[in-house]
């Protein structure tokens, strides 16, 4: 189990951004969470963070975001209507699990979000998995 900041990749980071209920890292075209212990994240913690993501990253490009599962927690899937309600749109999103309680939560998030969501059992491969579907997604607007 990695943290975000163990790794090589961190130096590339463009801002880490924590709030009550985590961290949250920010680099071009990728967003990384590592949410707290026992936490419920739902819409409104949510919010911050596509906030924060369109501020820094824009909202014309493409962004991925990678859910780093270090602590135990819950989500809301139902929450993800209140994403789509908004007109948000997160096209390549993955899950970084490392237990059986991480991929339980993920069953049921599965049901209301629109996409897939990539199951990884290592932060290093979701992050090369995440990069390689935003460069591709760039050349394919830029042409």
């Amino acid at each position: 189990m990695k943290k975000v900041k163990e790794l090589d990749f961190f130096k590339n980071i463009r801002q880490v951004r924590e709030y009550q209920f985590g961290v949250f890292y920010f680099f071009d075209g990728l967003v990384i969470s590592e949410i707290n212990e026992g936490e419920t994240f739902g819409w409104s913690m949510a919010k911050k963070v596509i906030d924060t993501a369109y501020e820094l990253l824009g909202r014309e490009q493409p962004i991925a975001y990678i859910s780093n599962r270090i602590h135990n927690y819950s989500v809301v899937p139902t929450d993800w209507l209140k994403f789509y309600k908004h007109r948000h749109e997160l096209e390549f999103y993955s899950v970084v699990s490392y237990n059986q309680s991480g991929l339980a939560s993920l069953v049921l998030e599965k049901m209301f979000f629109r996409k897939n969501i990539r199951q990884f059992s290592d932060l290093e491969s979701a992050i090369k998995w995440s990069l390689n579907q935003v460069n591709d997604k760039r050349l394919n607007l830029s042409s």
